[in-house]
């Protein structure tokens, strides 16, 4: 009768005692089943969503560095191209409209000159243009002042008014055409006109007062490469207190 009577007593056994004990056993803290045992128990530190998110990192900075490496490489390929378009000859060819080289361009050397003409005449004049330049400089040095294309500044004699610009380019071949007329205030009586210029090539020179009283016939020019200058040298001097029209034809890299 009494084991009878403590059988009866022992409480029944539920399913929720079940699952706490399972849990127990579990090693998870004696705590049901459910969100709070998940959030509960341990984690591993590195989820496969980490590693995706790392390596989509690595890739994007290996892409990165790849592209920086291709504009690296077409950057210095550019920079030699436009250093040997710089090391061409001083006077390159004029383009027309459609990137093609003008006429006076695509004649062969001494297409040009007229019958009969030898290639020695014209070296001829070459050296006698030297000549003149040599003689000019000893003739300013004796007066123990430098040329006025020689300085390190413009000269003064002249004052520009206004500048009419015209610009055509052509991206065939990288080159330009332009033609500039100055309109041009004298100060002192003069017969060089020194203008700023540098790896030009010109094809046309004109002087002149106005329509009706003509052009200064222009003997000579030449280019002086320490200062970085064109000279325009005229058969007679400019007057004082007159304004003249200075137009120029050239083309160039």
């Amino acid at each position: 009768m009494a084991l009878e009577e403590k059988r009866e007593k022992r409480p029944p056994v539920t399913p929720m005692m079940i699952e706490e004990e399972a849990a127990l056993r579990n090693g998870s803290r004696g705590l049901p089943p459910g969100p709070w045992a998940e959030a509960a128990g341990p984690r591993p530190r590195t989820t496969e969503r980490h590693i995706a998110v790392h390596k989509r990192l690595v890739l994007g900075f290996a892409v990165s560095i790849l592209a920086l490496l291709a504009v690296t490489m077409i950057a210095v390929l550019l920079s030699v191209r436009f250093e040997e378009c710089g090391a061409a000859a001083d006077g390159p060819p004029r383009a027309g409209g459609n990137g093609s080289l003008s006429g006076a361009a695509r004649q062969p050397p001494g297409a040009g000159q007229p019958p009969g003409r030898p290639e020695e005449e014209a070296r001829g004049g070459e050296a006698a243009e030297e000549e003149e330049e040599e003689e000019e400089e000893e003739e300013w040095q004796r007066r123990r002042e430098l040329p006025p294309w020689a300085r390190p500044r413009l000269p003064r004699h002249l004052r520009p008014l206004h500048y009419n610009l015209m610009l055509s380019a052509f991206m065939e071949n990288f080159t330009f055409s332009g033609e500039v007329n100055v309109q041009l205030e004298v100060r002192n009586a003069s017969r060089y006109i020194v203008l700023h210029a540098h790896r030009m090539h010109i094809e046309a020179v004109r002087v002149a007062e106005d329509k009706l009283a003509g052009g200064v016939r222009v003997a000579r020019t030449f280019f002086y490469p320490q200062t970085q200058v064109f000279v325009v040298v005229l058969n007679r001097s400019l007057e004082v207190q007159r304004s003249y029209n200075l137009k120029i034809i050239y083309n160039a890299l």
